[in-house]
């Protein structure tokens, strides 16, 4: 499981407790929601305003090792866009590009290992409808250009 949706991956991460089949990562705001956290078998947690440039360098050195180390069959990845600043109750502040650049980052490095994924939507409660709506559209287009291109 990797979670990148600002809020902890605190339900999945207490699912799968006891579970060693499966690997809960979670990449998130430090002081979000649920500001009493479970734990995951990794979590990162980031400081509020936390930007693109800091964001992508963690991700970048944490996500291909952790796929090599834990060798997944499956990767279930939780594309939250409420990490984007405009977000009402994110706390983080990559930009649109910022997050489409993870996403590019994750569903490229997944398809780079040979690791088959699923993408589902998470988060986004940004004032401007458009924004939520074209980060999650990005995803999407992006797994296009990467998978059936």
């Amino acid at each position: 499981m990797v979670d990148l949706d600002v809020h902890q991956g605190n339900g999945t991460a207490e699912i799968f407790e006891k579970d060693a089949s499966v690997f809960t990562f979670s990449m998130h705001g430090e002081h979000n929601y649920p500001f009493v956290k479970e734990k995951s078998d990794l979590d990162i947690a980031l400081p509020n305003a936390c930007g693109d440039e800091e964001y992508l360098t963690i991700l970048k050195n944490t996500l291909p090792e952790l796929i090599q180390v834990q060798k997944p069959d499956f990767i279930f990845y939780l594309s939250g866009v409420d990490v984007i600043a405009s977000d009402k109750l994110g706390k983080l502040a990559l930009t649109p590009q910022g997050c489409k650049e993870r996403d590019r980052f994750v569903l490229q490095t997944c398809f780079d290992l040979q690791v088959p994924m699923m993408c589902s939507m998470g988060g986004g409660y940004s004032a401007d409808i458009k924004i939520i709506l074209n980060a999650h559209a990005n995803t999407y287009r992006l797994a296009q250009e990467i998978f059936f291109s």
